[in-house]
């Protein structure tokens, strides 16, 4: 399965926030959406599913699998969240309800899509939590009672429950220290592979891009300015915009080979 993104404009509050973004990710396809805050990248992925805010204008169209999703009824893009397209929010602390245990949060996907029981349900989402490297015991725990990088291995499992064709995954290392920010990123990539998704990642941070995309639509304002590999980007940047992004990450976590 694809995904089509073609001439994708959103108005929010009168004022055009993303503007005629065109981009693809092919079956098995990692891509990379990154900008500065404030360039659109987040809006256009909660376009896909149909989760822009209230009162959003959209024009253009977003193809899944050569149907169209824009414009279907919410209940037709339930459906299809989680189900076929995952998604991972940056902070996983407001998408886990805090009400509920981990093993509830995490077998609600496959209650909804897989229609299994219950039971059933439960034995699965130990699986996923041993698939993403929970401790012993997760499940039985609240989302306030694990650490931050252990609610985003949650954020995760439940996302990959019904084992979608592809993955979102909006900023979702952002809120993390360098050192789990790493290993997170090192478990989507494998979980990635190993179940032959799609890749959809969003981020502001080229160094974080390079470790789990291989493709890259560099938004400014709203605006695509640059696309091609991440290796070109990292080596030839053409747009200042790609320039910029370069040169803090190279200040933070990536060097470019050879350099001490």
């Amino acid at each position: 399965m694809s995904l089509e993104v073609e001439g994708l404009s959103i108005v929010l509050d009168g004022r055009r926030v993303v503007d005629d973004v065109s981009f693809g990710v092919a079956d098995g396809a990692r891509v990379g959406l990154i900008g500065e805050s404030g360039s659109g990248k987040s809006l256009t992925a909660l376009a896909v599913l149909g989760l822009l805010p209230d009162g959003a204008e959209v024009d253009g169209s977003i193809r899944w699998n050569g149907r169209e999703l824009l414009g279907l009824r919410d209940r037709e893009l339930a459906a299809l969240r989680g189900e076929q397209i995952g998604i991972v929010f940056q902070e996983p602390q407001t998408a886990l309800n805090p009400l509920r245990t981990v093993g509830r949060q995490i077998a609600e996907p496959l209650r909804i899509h897989g229609r299994v029981g219950r039971r059933d349900a439960l034995a699965r989402a130990q699986a996923d939590a041993d698939r993403v490297r929970l401790p012993e015991g997760a499940l039985r725990r609240y989302p306030h009672q694990l650490s931050g990088g252990q609610r985003q291995r949650v954020a995760i499992a439940m996302a990959l429950a019904a084992r979608p064709r592809l993955l979102i995954a909006d900023e979702p290392t952002t809120a993390l220290d360098v050192t789990i920010q790493a290993e997170i990123l090192a478990l989507l990539g494998e979980l990635v592979d190993d179940d032959g998704m799609s890749l959809l990642f969003i981020t502001h941070d080229l160094a974080v891009l390079s470790q789990v995309a291989t493709e890259a639509v560099v938004l400014e304002r709203g605006r695509v300015v640059e696309t091609g590999a991440v290796a070109d980007l990292l080596t030839a940047p053409r747009s200042e915009v790609t320039r910029g992004l370069l040169r803090d990450a190279t200040a933070t976590v990536w060097r470019p080979e050879g350099d001490a």
